[in-house]
Protein backbone atom coordinates (compact mmCIF):
# COMPACT_ATOMS: atom_id res chain seq x y z
CA UNK A 1 0.00 0.00 0.00
CA UNK A 2 0.65 3.82 0.10
CA UNK A 3 2.16 3.63 3.31
CA UNK A 4 4.64 0.72 2.91
CA UNK A 5 6.26 3.11 0.09
CA UNK A 6 6.71 5.49 2.70
CA UNK A 7 8.57 3.09 4.95
CA UNK A 8 10.85 1.64 2.21
CA UNK A 9 14.73 3.31 1.53
CA UNK A 10 15.68 4.45 -1.28
CA UNK A 11 18.35 2.68 -0.68
CA UNK A 12 16.13 -0.57 -0.69
CA UNK A 13 14.33 0.43 -3.96
CA UNK A 14 18.33 0.74 -5.61
CA UNK A 15 18.77 -2.42 -4.77
CA UNK A 16 15.50 -3.96 -5.91
CA UNK A 17 16.47 -2.29 -9.18
CA UNK A 18 19.42 -4.56 -9.26
CA UNK A 19 18.46 -7.23 -7.96
CA UNK A 20 16.05 -7.15 -10.53
CA UNK A 21 18.23 -6.27 -13.58
CA UNK A 22 20.78 -9.12 -12.84
CA UNK A 23 18.45 -11.79 -12.71
CA UNK A 24 16.76 -10.88 -15.92
CA UNK A 25 13.66 -9.15 -14.77
CA UNK A 26 12.45 -12.17 -12.71
CA UNK A 27 11.15 -14.24 -15.57
CA UNK A 28 10.70 -18.45 -15.25
CA UNK A 29 13.00 -20.66 -15.79
CA UNK A 30 11.11 -23.03 -16.83
CA UNK A 31 7.20 -24.54 -16.74
CA UNK A 32 7.98 -26.74 -13.14
CA UNK A 33 9.08 -23.20 -11.78
CA UNK A 34 7.16 -20.16 -10.26
CA UNK A 35 8.88 -17.15 -9.87
CA UNK A 36 6.99 -14.69 -7.45
CA UNK A 37 7.31 -11.07 -6.36
CA UNK A 38 6.80 -10.55 -2.83
CA UNK A 39 6.59 -6.88 -2.21
CA UNK A 40 6.17 -6.80 1.64
CA UNK A 41 8.16 -5.48 3.79
CA UNK A 42 10.99 -7.35 6.18
CA UNK A 43 8.68 -8.42 9.11
CA UNK A 44 6.32 -10.35 6.69
CA UNK A 45 8.57 -11.32 4.13
CA UNK A 46 10.08 -14.61 5.76
CA UNK A 47 6.43 -15.83 6.08
CA UNK A 48 4.60 -15.24 3.20
CA UNK A 49 8.59 -16.87 1.31
CA UNK A 50 7.60 -19.91 4.16
CA UNK A 51 4.02 -20.27 2.83
CA UNK A 52 5.28 -20.19 -0.53
CA UNK A 53 7.72 -22.72 -0.74
CA UNK A 54 5.22 -25.05 1.55
CA UNK A 55 2.46 -24.47 -0.85
CA UNK A 56 5.04 -25.52 -3.97
CA UNK A 57 6.27 -28.34 -2.02
CA UNK A 58 3.08 -29.60 -1.80
CA UNK A 59 2.01 -29.13 -5.81
CA UNK A 60 5.04 -31.06 -6.71
CA UNK A 61 6.70 -27.63 -8.59
CA UNK A 62 9.52 -25.41 -7.44
CA UNK A 63 8.97 -22.06 -6.71
CA UNK A 64 11.76 -19.00 -6.41
CA UNK A 65 10.37 -15.94 -4.29
CA UNK A 66 11.84 -12.64 -5.14
CA UNK A 67 11.73 -9.66 -2.74
CA UNK A 68 10.78 -6.62 -4.58
CA UNK A 69 11.30 -2.89 -3.39
CA UNK A 70 7.76 -2.06 -3.15
CA UNK A 71 8.45 1.56 -4.35
CA UNK A 72 10.13 0.23 -7.38
CA UNK A 73 7.52 -3.23 -7.79
CA UNK A 74 4.51 -1.30 -10.20
CA UNK A 75 7.17 -0.34 -12.87
CA UNK A 76 9.43 -2.91 -12.92
CA UNK A 77 6.33 -5.20 -13.82
CA UNK A 78 5.12 -3.11 -16.49
CA UNK A 79 8.12 -2.59 -17.90
CA UNK A 80 8.93 -6.52 -17.64
CA UNK A 81 5.26 -7.66 -18.56
CA UNK A 82 5.40 -5.12 -21.75
CA UNK A 83 8.46 -7.46 -23.15
CA UNK A 84 6.94 -11.15 -22.44
CA UNK A 85 8.98 -11.25 -19.00
CA UNK A 86 8.55 -10.57 -15.57
CA UNK A 87 7.46 -12.92 -12.74
CA UNK A 88 4.28 -15.57 -12.78
CA UNK A 89 2.91 -14.71 -9.75
CA UNK A 90 3.34 -11.24 -8.38
CA UNK A 91 1.94 -9.25 -5.00
CA UNK A 92 0.31 -6.26 -6.17
CA UNK A 93 -1.37 -3.09 -4.24
CA UNK A 94 -4.96 -3.33 -4.13
CA UNK A 95 -4.74 -0.25 -6.92
CA UNK A 96 -2.44 -1.68 -8.95
CA UNK A 97 -4.41 -4.65 -10.49
CA UNK A 98 -7.16 -2.64 -12.87
CA UNK A 99 -4.39 -0.57 -14.00
CA UNK A 100 -2.55 -4.02 -15.00
CA UNK A 101 -5.25 -5.58 -16.01
CA UNK A 102 -6.56 -3.19 -18.60
CA UNK A 103 -3.35 -3.40 -19.86
CA UNK A 104 -3.29 -6.72 -20.67
CA UNK A 105 -1.11 -8.35 -17.84
CA UNK A 106 -3.01 -9.97 -16.27
CA UNK A 107 -4.70 -13.70 -16.52
CA UNK A 108 -8.05 -13.81 -16.13
CA UNK A 109 -8.74 -16.36 -12.69
CA UNK A 110 -12.42 -16.96 -12.98
CA UNK A 111 -12.69 -20.10 -13.25
CA UNK A 112 -9.53 -21.38 -12.53
CA UNK A 113 -8.28 -23.44 -9.11
CA UNK A 114 -7.25 -19.89 -7.89
CA UNK A 115 -10.56 -17.80 -8.62
CA UNK A 116 -12.86 -20.01 -9.41
CA UNK A 117 -14.92 -20.08 -5.98
CA UNK A 118 -14.71 -16.74 -4.23
CA UNK A 119 -18.05 -17.48 -2.40
CA UNK A 120 -15.86 -17.14 0.97
CA UNK A 121 -13.89 -13.95 0.13
CA UNK A 122 -15.25 -10.73 1.75
CA UNK A 123 -16.83 -8.39 -0.76
CA UNK A 124 -15.00 -5.03 -0.50
CA UNK A 125 -11.52 -6.77 -0.88
CA UNK A 126 -12.90 -8.96 -3.74
CA UNK A 127 -13.97 -6.19 -5.80
CA UNK A 128 -10.13 -5.08 -5.76
CA UNK A 129 -9.49 -8.09 -8.05
CA UNK A 130 -12.14 -7.48 -10.35
CA UNK A 131 -11.89 -5.27 -13.94
CA UNK A 132 -14.61 -4.90 -16.29
CA UNK A 133 -16.21 -8.26 -14.84
CA UNK A 134 -13.74 -10.32 -14.67
CA UNK A 135 -11.59 -11.42 -11.82
CA UNK A 136 -7.79 -11.21 -12.22
CA UNK A 137 -6.75 -11.17 -8.58
CA UNK A 138 -7.03 -12.95 -6.04
CA UNK A 139 -7.56 -11.49 -2.54
CA UNK A 140 -4.12 -12.14 0.02
CA UNK A 141 -4.53 -9.49 2.98
CA UNK A 142 -6.89 -6.50 3.68
CA UNK A 143 -6.31 -3.78 5.58
CA UNK A 144 -7.58 -0.18 6.93
CA UNK A 145 -6.45 2.49 9.31
CA UNK A 146 -7.34 2.54 12.86
CA UNK A 147 -6.12 5.01 15.80
CA UNK A 148 -3.41 3.59 17.60
CA UNK A 149 -2.94 4.96 21.41
CA UNK A 150 -1.00 5.05 23.94
CA UNK A 151 -2.87 3.08 26.65
CA UNK A 152 -0.64 4.00 29.76
CA UNK A 153 -0.70 7.99 28.18
CA UNK A 154 -4.19 8.24 27.84
CA UNK A 155 -4.77 6.53 31.43
CA UNK A 156 -2.12 8.55 33.10
CA UNK A 157 -4.04 12.18 31.34
CA UNK A 158 -7.43 10.47 31.81
CA UNK A 159 -8.63 10.51 28.64
CA UNK A 160 -10.63 8.14 26.88
CA UNK A 161 -9.55 7.28 23.03
CA UNK A 162 -11.53 10.20 21.23
CA UNK A 163 -13.84 9.45 18.98
CA UNK A 164 -14.28 12.89 17.07
CA UNK A 165 -11.12 15.15 15.61
CA UNK A 166 -12.90 17.76 18.27
CA UNK A 167 -12.51 15.15 21.03
CA UNK A 168 -8.83 14.86 19.82
CA UNK A 169 -8.35 18.78 20.42
CA UNK A 170 -10.01 18.39 23.77
CA UNK A 171 -7.94 15.67 24.90
CA UNK A 172 -4.50 17.34 23.69
CA UNK A 173 -4.87 19.79 27.22
CA UNK A 174 -4.19 16.82 28.62
CA UNK A 175 -1.83 15.10 26.75
CA UNK A 176 0.91 17.75 26.20
CA UNK A 177 -0.12 19.65 23.31
CA UNK A 178 1.39 18.67 19.80
CA UNK A 179 2.24 15.52 21.91
CA UNK A 180 -1.18 14.18 21.55
CA UNK A 181 -1.12 13.51 18.11
CA UNK A 182 1.34 12.63 14.71
CA UNK A 183 -0.68 13.71 11.19
CA UNK A 184 1.13 11.92 8.82
CA UNK A 185 0.83 14.27 5.61
CA UNK A 186 0.51 11.39 2.87
CA UNK A 187 -2.44 11.56 1.05
CA UNK A 188 -3.54 8.36 2.06
CA UNK A 189 -3.74 9.24 5.27
CA UNK A 190 -5.84 12.05 4.33
CA UNK A 191 -8.08 9.31 3.41
CA UNK A 192 -9.89 9.11 6.87
CA UNK A 193 -10.68 13.08 7.44
CA UNK A 194 -12.59 12.94 3.61
CA UNK A 195 -14.24 9.71 3.56
CA UNK A 196 -15.12 10.70 7.62
CA UNK A 197 -16.38 13.80 6.23
CA UNK A 198 -18.66 12.51 3.25
CA UNK A 199 -16.33 13.02 0.56
CA UNK A 200 -14.67 10.78 -1.85
CA UNK A 201 -12.24 11.73 -4.67
CA UNK A 202 -13.98 10.86 -7.82
CA UNK A 203 -17.24 9.37 -8.62
CA UNK A 204 -16.37 6.23 -10.90
CA UNK A 205 -20.03 5.58 -11.48
CA UNK A 206 -20.84 8.78 -12.64
CA UNK A 207 -17.65 10.02 -14.21
CA UNK A 208 -17.05 12.54 -12.02
CA UNK A 209 -14.45 13.92 -10.64
CA UNK A 210 -15.51 15.49 -6.68
CA UNK A 211 -12.03 15.80 -4.93
CA UNK A 212 -12.41 19.49 -4.62
CA UNK A 213 -16.04 18.77 -3.23
CA UNK A 214 -16.79 21.27 -0.08
CA UNK A 215 -16.89 18.13 2.24
CA UNK A 216 -13.05 17.66 1.25
CA UNK A 217 -12.36 21.29 1.89
CA UNK A 218 -13.79 20.83 4.87
CA UNK A 219 -11.99 17.87 5.67
CA UNK A 220 -8.59 19.09 4.99
CA UNK A 221 -9.56 22.29 7.35
CA UNK A 222 -9.89 19.84 9.78
CA UNK A 223 -6.81 18.05 9.58
CA UNK A 224 -4.77 21.69 9.86
CA UNK A 225 -6.94 22.82 12.32
CA UNK A 226 -5.37 20.10 14.73
CA UNK A 227 -1.90 21.69 13.96
CA UNK A 228 -3.02 24.89 14.34
CA UNK A 229 -4.81 24.53 17.92
CA UNK A 230 -1.32 22.73 18.81
CA UNK A 231 -3.68 19.77 19.31
CA UNK A 232 -1.22 17.70 16.95
CA UNK A 233 2.42 17.36 14.88
CA UNK A 234 3.11 16.58 11.74
CA UNK A 235 6.64 16.43 9.72
CA UNK A 236 6.86 19.10 7.12
CA UNK A 237 8.93 17.20 4.34
CA UNK A 238 6.93 14.64 3.13
CA UNK A 239 9.49 12.18 2.45
CA UNK A 240 10.03 11.86 6.05
CA UNK A 241 6.79 11.66 7.65
CA UNK A 242 5.99 8.66 8.10
CA UNK A 243 9.28 7.46 9.24
CA UNK A 244 8.97 10.53 11.73
CA UNK A 245 5.56 9.24 13.19
CA UNK A 246 6.60 5.54 13.49
CA UNK A 247 9.78 7.06 16.21
CA UNK A 248 7.23 9.39 17.94
CA UNK A 249 5.14 6.96 18.52
CA UNK A 250 7.23 3.74 19.36
CA UNK A 251 9.24 6.00 21.39
CA UNK A 252 6.19 7.32 23.70
CA UNK A 253 7.22 10.99 22.32
CA UNK A 254 3.16 11.36 21.21
CA UNK A 255 0.37 9.39 22.43
CA UNK A 256 -2.03 8.91 19.58
CA UNK A 257 -1.33 8.04 15.56
CA UNK A 258 -3.50 6.11 12.66
CA UNK A 259 -1.95 3.39 10.80
CA UNK A 260 -2.62 0.07 9.92
CA UNK A 261 -2.18 -3.74 11.40
CA UNK A 262 0.98 -3.94 9.14
CA UNK A 263 3.12 -0.96 11.78
CA UNK A 264 2.10 -3.16 14.88
CA UNK A 265 5.56 -4.97 14.66
CA UNK A 266 7.45 -1.89 14.42
CA UNK A 267 5.18 -0.57 17.46
CA UNK A 268 6.44 -3.47 19.59
CA UNK A 269 9.76 -2.86 18.98
CA UNK A 270 9.83 0.77 20.59
CA UNK A 271 10.63 1.75 24.14
CA UNK A 272 6.91 2.69 24.21
CA UNK A 273 5.39 -0.39 23.74
CA UNK A 274 8.00 -3.14 25.81
CA UNK A 275 4.48 -4.10 27.29
CA UNK A 276 2.24 -5.25 23.94
CA UNK A 277 -0.58 -4.65 26.57
CA UNK A 278 0.05 -1.17 26.15
CA UNK A 279 -0.25 -0.48 22.85
CA UNK A 280 -4.57 0.12 21.96
CA UNK A 281 -6.35 0.33 19.31
CA UNK A 282 -9.75 1.83 18.40
CA UNK A 283 -11.68 3.23 15.16
CA UNK A 284 -10.29 6.35 13.36
CA UNK A 285 -11.80 9.61 14.57
CA UNK A 286 -14.49 11.24 12.60
CA UNK A 287 -16.65 14.64 12.42
CA UNK A 288 -19.39 13.12 15.01
CA UNK A 289 -18.81 9.94 17.36
CA UNK A 290 -19.45 6.72 15.33
CA UNK A 291 -18.87 8.19 11.74
CA UNK A 292 -15.43 8.12 11.16
CA UNK A 293 -13.93 5.94 7.70
CA UNK A 294 -11.06 5.07 6.90
CA UNK A 295 -9.96 3.61 3.39
CA UNK A 296 -9.72 -0.35 2.59
CA UNK A 297 -6.03 -1.10 1.55
CA UNK A 298 -4.39 -4.90 0.94
CA UNK A 299 -3.20 -6.81 -1.55
CA UNK A 300 -3.99 -9.54 -4.23
CA UNK A 301 -2.38 -12.40 -5.79
CA UNK A 302 -2.03 -12.04 -9.76
CA UNK A 303 -0.68 -14.15 -12.18
CA UNK A 304 1.19 -12.93 -15.69
CA UNK A 305 -0.52 -13.09 -18.83
CA UNK A 306 2.17 -14.98 -21.33
CA UNK A 307 3.74 -16.59 -18.24
CA UNK A 308 4.90 -20.45 -19.36
CA UNK A 309 4.53 -22.07 -15.84
CA UNK A 310 0.46 -20.80 -15.84
CA UNK A 311 -0.65 -24.07 -14.52
CA UNK A 312 1.49 -24.03 -11.52
CA UNK A 313 1.25 -20.24 -10.66
CA UNK A 314 -2.66 -20.53 -10.48
CA UNK A 315 -1.89 -23.34 -8.07
CA UNK A 316 0.44 -21.41 -6.05
CA UNK A 317 -2.01 -18.70 -5.54
CA UNK A 318 -4.91 -20.85 -4.91
CA UNK A 319 -2.63 -22.10 -2.21
CA UNK A 320 -0.99 -19.40 -0.95
CA UNK A 321 -4.79 -17.45 -0.69
CA UNK A 322 -6.20 -20.77 1.01
CA UNK A 323 -8.20 -20.74 4.47
CA UNK A 324 -5.06 -22.44 5.74
CA UNK A 325 -2.44 -20.40 4.31
CA UNK A 326 -4.49 -17.02 5.50
CA UNK A 327 -4.77 -18.43 9.45
CA UNK A 328 -1.11 -18.40 9.42
CA UNK A 329 -0.05 -15.13 8.21
CA UNK A 330 -3.13 -13.71 10.34
CA UNK A 331 -1.70 -15.95 13.34
CA UNK A 332 2.40 -14.85 12.71
CA UNK A 333 2.08 -11.76 11.50
CA UNK A 334 -1.74 -10.26 12.80
CA UNK A 335 -2.40 -9.15 8.82
CA UNK A 336 -5.99 -9.30 8.19
CA UNK A 337 -7.46 -12.28 6.53
CA UNK A 338 -10.01 -12.12 3.15
CA UNK A 339 -11.71 -14.91 3.42
CA UNK A 340 -14.50 -15.08 5.80
CA UNK A 341 -13.87 -18.21 7.47
CA UNK A 342 -10.44 -17.43 8.31
CA UNK A 343 -11.84 -15.24 10.69
CA UNK A 344 -13.52 -18.11 12.50
CA UNK A 345 -10.24 -20.00 13.70
CA UNK A 346 -10.12 -19.61 17.39
CA UNK A 347 -6.00 -18.35 17.26
CA UNK A 348 -7.28 -15.78 14.27
CA UNK A 349 -10.10 -14.61 17.05
CA UNK A 350 -7.90 -13.83 19.57
CA UNK A 351 -5.27 -12.94 17.64
CA UNK A 352 -5.67 -8.87 19.60
CA UNK A 353 -4.75 -7.01 16.13
CA UNK A 354 -7.08 -8.75 13.99
CA UNK A 355 -9.73 -8.67 16.39
CA UNK A 356 -9.46 -4.99 16.93
CA UNK A 357 -8.99 -4.69 13.36
CA UNK A 358 -11.88 -6.89 11.85
CA UNK A 359 -14.67 -4.44 12.96
CA UNK A 360 -12.71 -1.63 11.38
CA UNK A 361 -12.69 -3.07 7.87
CA UNK A 362 -15.62 -4.40 7.61
CA UNK A 363 -16.90 -0.70 7.90
CA UNK A 364 -14.46 0.88 5.71
CA UNK A 365 -14.72 2.94 3.13
CA UNK A 366 -13.98 1.18 -0.50
CA UNK A 367 -11.87 2.92 -2.49
CA UNK A 368 -12.42 3.51 -6.65
CA UNK A 369 -11.64 0.06 -8.31
CA UNK A 370 -10.51 1.59 -11.88
CA UNK A 371 -7.37 1.69 -13.39
CA UNK A 372 -6.46 4.95 -12.58
CA UNK A 373 -6.77 4.91 -8.86
CA UNK A 374 -3.24 4.22 -7.76
CA UNK A 375 -2.61 7.57 -9.72
CA UNK A 376 -4.93 9.60 -7.54
CA UNK A 377 -2.82 9.72 -4.94
CA UNK A 378 0.37 11.72 -6.18
CA UNK A 379 -1.47 15.18 -6.99
CA UNK A 380 -3.46 15.07 -3.45
CA UNK A 381 -0.52 14.09 -1.91
CA UNK A 382 1.18 17.47 -2.75
CA UNK A 383 -1.85 19.45 -1.89
CA UNK A 384 -2.28 17.68 1.62
CA UNK A 385 1.28 18.31 2.63
CA UNK A 386 1.26 22.18 1.23
CA UNK A 387 -2.22 22.54 3.15
CA UNK A 388 -0.74 21.32 6.31
CA UNK A 389 2.80 23.23 5.94
CA UNK A 390 0.20 26.47 5.51
CA UNK A 391 1.49 27.17 2.06
CA UNK A 392 -2.27 26.94 0.34
CA UNK A 393 -6.02 26.76 1.41
CA UNK A 394 -7.91 23.64 1.30
CA UNK A 395 -10.13 25.26 -1.50
CA UNK A 396 -7.11 26.33 -3.51
CA UNK A 397 -5.33 23.14 -3.17
CA UNK A 398 -7.82 20.54 -3.80
CA UNK A 399 -9.07 23.13 -7.33
CA UNK A 400 -5.28 22.23 -8.07
CA UNK A 401 -5.83 18.72 -7.64
CA UNK A 402 -9.31 18.64 -9.28
CA UNK A 403 -8.07 20.05 -12.48
CA UNK A 404 -4.58 17.70 -12.26
CA UNK A 405 -7.00 14.87 -12.69
CA UNK A 406 -8.59 16.22 -15.56
CA UNK A 407 -6.02 17.23 -16.95
CA UNK A 408 -3.75 14.27 -16.21
CA UNK A 409 -5.53 11.34 -14.46
CA UNK A 410 -9.24 10.82 -15.53
CA UNK A 411 -9.31 13.03 -18.04
CA UNK A 412 -12.67 11.73 -19.61
CA UNK A 413 -14.10 12.45 -16.12
CA UNK A 414 -16.19 15.68 -15.83
CA UNK A 415 -15.17 18.12 -13.46
CA UNK A 416 -17.19 18.37 -10.04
Amino acid sequence: MRRELLRTAVAVAAAGLLALTACGGGSTGGTGEVVFWDTSGPNEAPVFAAVARECADRGGFRVRVETVAFDAALNNFKTAAQGGQGPDVFRAEVAWVAQLAKLGYLVDLGGTAAGGDTADFLATPLGSAKYDGRLYGVPQVTDSLALFYNKKALADAGVEPPRTWDEVKAASTKLGGEKAFFVNNDAYYALPFIYGAGGDLVDAEAKKIVVDSPQNVKALRTAKGLLDAKAATTALDPANSYNNMQAAFSSGEVAMVVNGPWSVADYLKGAAFTDPANLGIAPVPGETAGKGAAPVGGHDYVVRQGTRAKDPAVALVACMSGVDAQVRVARELGLLPTRASAYEDPAVRAHPVVSAFREVARDAHPRPWIPEGGRLFDPLKTAYADVLAGAKDAEEALREVARAYKDQVVTDYALG
